[in-house]
């Protein structure tokens, strides 16, 4: 069994972002598996990962819409708003969503369905840098 683990950086604006190509530029070693698993880690409480659509962009603009809706800014009912009106519903979003995705590795590759993909779920007006823990083992 090989086990593997990288780290890397992102910084995107609010909304949804498909970051499966800098998951496989910032993780090469996927390559040398026949067969395992890999699991992207979020180190963040106001940020999320998911799996969807990759093709159509309209899916990630109607996924932010959802989520503003479900869990509207300005609520006077949430207390932690320390860092702004996005602070809480940030960190509600990012409970719903999680922060870690897992995905099998088949013949060197991410086993992803054909229209799927790796979303990094920004949250916050201003959320900087993310930091992401890659971890991958198999055979």
């Amino acid at each position: 069994m090989k086990i593997f683990q990288n780290a890397f950086s992102l910084s995107k604006r609010r909304g949804f972002h498909l970051i499966t190509n800098d998951v496989l530029r910032a993780f090469p070693e996927i390559s040398s598996l026949k067969k395992g698993m890999l699991q992207v880690f979020i180190m963040h409480t106001s940020a999320s990962l998911c799996i969807n659509e990759n093709a159509d962009s309209t899916v990630r603009k109607d996924f932010e819409t959802f989520f503003n809706k479900a869990v509207p800014e300005n609520d006077p009912d949430y207390e932690h708003d320390y860092e702004g009106s996005d602070d809480m519903p940030a960190h509600l979003k990012a409970a719903i969503l999680g922060a870690s995705v897992m995905i099998p590795i088949s013949n060197g590759r991410l086993a992803l369905g054909t229209w799927q993909g790796i979303y990094l779920c920004e949250h916050r007006n201003n959320g900087g840098i993310r930091h992401l823990i890659l971890t991958a083992w198999g055979e």
